[in-house]
């Protein structure tokens, strides 16, 4: 619906649907504490401040003032209204509409569903936390909150109400200051949603000393005081805040507290981070740093639209959020400051991604954060374990592009193995534990645990005591080919190439076996060739099977089939593999079948069998069937007639 009268245009809208939820979800059965709004509007006042100074680096003719950058709190107690006040670079009415009215980021389907299922108050802040939708908090406080605010540069403003019910009004508004204003119009102080009264001073001073002590630029607050002798009350403007720089403060200077509450601000995290990263470094190129790695991955972890990098200052100036060039897609999930003092202060992205220096820095944030990480696991093994669970899958990454630090992510490998169901190993274990005279580290792929165990590939290692690598993550089938070996050991797939694991006294027995059954099944194998040449290309007797009648197998340079997929989904071309299928001898349906061509079966029934044969050897190691209502109708046929 939209209005207009006296120059002023107004217009009612409802919010996305999504949002709607989510302002429904957090007014009413999310939050314990709600002190927490008041942190997330300084936050987004301060990341405001630091965009117009950015935005007047780089542009000269945009005429602002920054001289005197700062966030003012504004408490009426009597009208019980708190405001959140910034000069920084403001918001046009689309940018309110976008930003404030809908949630257009991934992920935000799975947020709700987690926050429905949470029954824990302090797991759904931690969830919030992930998405970070800060704004919105304030109505946890709020019967109707308004925001007025002024683009840089513009001449008009515009001015947003809502109660949080489900619509918005959105008004032009001619005379307001540049940046913006958050006005909150409380819940009464005696309502069982408000534990504090935040119309008083005094909350508003120990929340902003207990979680925005370290914001950059000076957070005021008009408070009154007596008069002396009877006099007058006066008014003066206090500054709430010591704005001091973690990163350029010793270690032994800051309290764990402050820590944890800078990550809050940089990540809009709710957890306190698992680790921090707080270094140094000087010489030719001076900066410093504060990194840290949290508790749980983010919800967009593996979305493209996902927030990448970290925070870059040059002298304590905010140049841009999400600094990919001083962090690899892989630690994508680290959070901080990078305070760099030799760097022009209008460097674009695109400078940085070949800037000499800043490849420099990165080199060696990265070599911290592993050197942490391997710290981790050295001392402090549940740490590590909270950190391999939650970011290993995307570490691993590391291991395909990143050459120079490929042997330190290969020591920080967590990986279950067929050795122990409950710990993982990691790969130096693995190398103690080999047999005499083996010389491969064995692996298997697969979608979960479970499929892996129970594969046809895996029985002989099973019987002969060989230990397995169990990789369930997609991007294992691509480190594992392109590192290819650890320790003077070949990374080698269970289901590739020939099976020998025979010891020395072992071997020529079973050699004179295996050439007594290759020829008493020359002919079944060559007619199995023929049969299924549409789906292999070679059809062989198994010496990894010990109880399945047959499995698939790929010769050792082969594409595995998940690779191939992986491949098609991203758009890319990748000729079909034709795959090796083996039979296991002793197994009665593969002799059986053998007998069968020798008495004369029908040729339809034994091609029949043929097809169930490969059928089940494909959904044995999890794969997919090209036709599975003709599998299914074969084999129903097969059982009635067994009845």
């Amino acid at each position: 619906m939209r209005t207009k009268g006296h120059g002023v245009s107004s217009e009612t809208l409802e919010f996305q649907a999504e949002a709607r939820q989510l302002l429904q979800l957090m007014v009413h059965s999310i939050y314990s504490n709600k002190d927490v709004f008041l942190r997330e509007l300084i936050s987004n006042a301060s990341d405001a401040l630091d965009k117009l100074r950015l935005a007047s680096l780089r542009d000269k003719d945009l005429d602002v003032d920054t001289a005197d950058l700062h966030i003012a709190i504004e408490v009426d107690p009597e009208a019980r209204t708190l405001t959140v006040r910034d000069n920084g670079i403001g918001m046009s009415r689309d940018e309110v509409v976008q930003v404030i009215g809908t949630i257009a980021k991934s992920g935000t389907a799975e947020l709700l569903r987690k926050l429905r299922e949470s029954a824990d108050a302090e797991a759904s802040q931690e969830l919030i936390g992930q998405f970070g939708v800060g704004f919105y908090a304030a109505f946890m406080v709020a019967d109707r909150v308004v925001l007025v605010t002024r683009e840089a540069g513009a001449t008009d403003g515009t001015r947003w109400e809502s109660s949080g019910e489900g619509t918005y009004t959105i008004t032009s508004a001619p005379d307001v200051p540049q940046g913006t204003a958050v006005t909150l119009h409380l819940k009464p102080a005696d309502s069982e949603d408000n534990l504090h009264d935040y119309a008083a001073e005094w909350t508003v001073r120990q929340i902003v000393k207990r979680y925005s002590d370290f914001i950059a630029h000076p957070i005021r607050m008009a408070v009154e005081r007596p008069g002396t002798d009877g006099g007058e009350p006066t008014t003066e403007v206090q500054t709430l805040n010591s704005m001091k720089a973690l990163w350029a403060r010793s270690r032994d200077e800051v309290e764990p507290a402050e820590y944890h509450e800078f990550y809050k601000h940089v990540s809009h995290d709710w957890a306190d981070p698992l680790e921090v990263v707080h270094m140094r470094g000087e010489g030719t190129f001076e900066y410093e740093a504060l990194l840290f790695l949290p508790t749980h991955a983010p919800l967009d972890l593996f979305s493209p639209q996902g927030r990448r990098g970290v925070q870059l200052y040059v002298k304590r100036v905010f140049i841009m959020d999400d600094c990919e060039a001083l962090m690899p897609g892989y630690l994508r999930f680290v959070k901080g400051v990078v305070d760099a003092h030799d760097l022009s202060l209008n460097i674009s992205r695109e400078l940085l991604q070949q800037d000499r220096q800043i490849q420099v820095v990165r080199r060696r944030l990265v070599k911290k954060i592993l050197a942490t990480v391997k710290d981790l696991k050295a001392n402090q093994p549940e740490k590590y374990r909270t950190f391999w669970t939650e970011f290993g899958a995307v570490v691993k990454e590391g291991l395909i592009d990143d050459t120079e630090n490929r042997d330190s992510l290969l020591e920080l490998l967590s990986v279950v193995s067929t050795h122990d169901s409950a710990e993982p190993t990691d790969l130096a274990g693995y190398l103690t534990r080999m047999k005499d005279g083996q010389t491969d580290i064995y692996y298997a792929t697969g979608e979960n645990r479970t499929t892996i165990e129970n594969s046809p590939h895996m029985e002989a290692f099973r019987a002969k005591g060989f230990e397995v690598l169990l990789l369930t993550d997609p991007v294992d089938e691509v480190w594992v080919e392109r590192v290819g070996e650890y320790g003077g050991k070949t990374l080698r797939s269970v289901a590739k190439g020939q099976v020998d694991l025979d010891t020395e006294e072992e071997r020529s027995a079973a050699e004179a076996e295996r050439e007594r059954q290759r020829t008493e099944y020359a002919d079944l194998l060559t007619w199995l060739g023929s049969t299924l040449a549409d789906q292999v290309r070679e059809v062989r007797l198994s010496a990894r099977l010990t109880t399945s009648p047959a499995c698939v197998v790929g010769d050792a340079q082969d594409i595995t089939p998940t690779l191939e997929k992986m491949y098609r989904a991203m758009g890319h071309e990748v000729p079909q593999v034709k795959r090796i299928l083996e039979l296991n001898p002793t197994h009665p349906l593969v002799s059986g079948l053998r007998k069968a061509r020798e008495q004369g079966v029908t040729e339809e029934s034994l091609k029949e069998t043929a097809e169930l044969l490969y059928g089940m050897a494909l959904l044995a190691e999890g794969g997919e069937l090209a036709d599975p209502s003709r599998f299914t109708r074969i084999l129903a046929e097969r059982l009635a007639r067994t009845l």
